[in-house]
């Protein structure tokens, strides 16, 4: 890239930057595209926003590295079928990486906090399949272990390896300075049925485990919000990244692409306050649940399946695979058996079922399969065994649902072990190897699901 460009800074803000009263975990892409910007757009007045975020990383703490050095500012692109729009966000006012446990307290600890929002993935939960914490997950017993010292001498600032494990940390700190002024909500952003609770299971089952009392205390003040979010994020590029350089004559290290489409549906309450993100268009609901499946199996079950049934066809893109008529069909079928299921009027799901054909199609948006692939086996679980199972209860054999569940078996099969991407990779390979590699690998989606006989009569024979 041309030295002559200028980097992105602090001198592009259109004003002040706001000052810190959201914190998110998990930084990366989606949450660029999605709550930063709704954020961004909540602020009545750009010149004095209210509401800036302080992002942490995950495990890597490269998105940090490039943020950094622009001070949290980045380009979002919104590519359309026949246009590109840039934009320049400024509601990320400052980026950590995960290990800087002592910034992440500090901010928690302060009144001006508000919330913290989550985009760690299904995974980053550590749930067992019946949604409880896996408290023999190395790493949540790891976490465990350092808690229980650094719970008892405050002066400690550990290094904690998963989300929840850092949320009890500060929240335990909030508590000791904020008392009864401590209340803050947490608002899961993750692609989860009930991702509120699920949040709220993670962070109270390493709390109990860690120090007695402490679950009930963080449950008293803390509110857990749940959503449903949606727009189409691909990973970006260097192509990206000249693209955004030749628009704006800056450097950018760090710019995100998205489709134009996006969604926020929220449901809790927010004891400290919120940005006015209705404002920006996101909807405020009593129950988020049927909103919640309807994205979960429309939208993030196909594209599970298209990831496996389109990659095993020879397509690398969501694009191609639509255009596939054999993956089509199979897509079809998908959300015939799904839409049974999903009754309420609000859902509008013929349109919300066209609206995703168009989005899908549009053959600018590069939303790579291997991408989305990836921890296969914590996204079926919720995304198809559902719709699978509610098919059987009512009569019927739930074909299009198990081969969703069908096609990534096949695909693991055909898969060098090693190059495996999911959480749940040691059990996956144990399962290849097993004599019965199908039933084997319906167990790590549910235990005992390898015994369903008419679902393992729906996965093909593999030699």
């Amino acid at each position: 890239m041309s030295t002559s460009l200028n980097r992105i800074t602090a001198a592009q803000h259109v004003g002040d930057p706001a000052p810190v009263r959201v914190v998110h975990l998990g930084l990366g892409a989606f949450h660029r595209a999605h709550q930063a910007w709704y954020t961004q757009h909540a602020e009545s007045d750009a010149h004095d926003p209210q509401w800036g975020i302080a992002a942490f990383t995950g495990r890597s703490p490269v998105a940090a590295e490039e943020l950094a050095p622009q001070d949290g500012l980045y380009s979002l692109i919104e590519r359309a079928a026949d246009a590109d729009s840039v934009e320049l966000i400024q509601s990320i006012v400052e980026v950590r990486p995960a290990s800087d446990s002592k910034r992440l307290v500090q901010l928690l600890s302060a009144r001006e906090v508000a919330l913290v929002t989550l985009t760690i993935t299904e995974a980053g939960y550590h749930l067992d399949p019946a949604g409880e914490l896996k408290s023999t997950d190395k790493d949540v017993a790891a976490d465990i272990a350092i808690l229980r010292e650094a719970l008892a001498d405050p002066s400690q600032e550990p290094r904690l390896l998963t989300a929840a494990g850092r949320l009890v940390l500060c929240l335990d700190r909030r508590l000791r300075s904020l008392g009864d002024e401590a209340g803050i909500a947490v608002v899961s952003c993750d692609n989860m049925a009930d991702n509120a609770t699920a949040a709220r299971n993670a962070v109270l089952g390493t709390a109990h485990a860690c120090k007695d009392g402490l679950a009930e205390e963080i449950d008293r003040v803390v509110s857990w919000v749940g959503t449903s979010v949606d727009r189409i994020t691909p990973a970006s590029t260097e192509e990206l990244r000249q693209f955004v350089a030749g628009k704006t004559g800056f450097d950018d290290a760090a710019p995100v692409v998205a489709e134009p489409f996006r969604s926020w549906i929220l449901s809790g309450d927010f004891p400290a306050g919120r940005p006015d993100w209705e404002h920006a268009g996101a909807q405020f609901v009593d129950d988020i649940e049927p909103f919640e499946r309807r994205k979960l199996w429309l939208l993030n079950g196909t594209h599970s399946y298209m990831a496996y049934a389109g990659q095993l066809a020879g397509h690398r893109t969501v694009a191609e695979a639509i255009a596939d008529p054999v993956i089509l069909s199979k897509v079809e079928a998908f959300w015939d058996e799904a839409s049974r299921h999903l009754t309420d009027p609000q859902l509008d799901v013929p349109t919300y079922r066209q609206d995703l054909l168009t989005r899908y199609r549009n053959p600018r948006i590069e939303h790579f399969l291997a991408q989305i692939g990836t921890d296969g086996a914590s996204k079926l679980r919720i995304r198809a065994l559902p719709i699978y199972q509610a098919e059987r209860e009512a009569g019927r054999d739930g074909a299009a649902a198990a081969g969703a569940i069908a096609s990534w078996i096949t695909w693991l099969i055909a898969q060098d072990p090693g190059n495996i991407k999911d959480s749940e990779a040691d059990s996956i390979r144990q399962a290849l190897v097993s004599d019965d590699a199908t039933r084997a690998l319906l167990d790590v989606l549910q235990p005992g699901l390898g015994q369903d006989m008419h679902l393992v009569s729906l996965v093909p024979p593999h030699n």
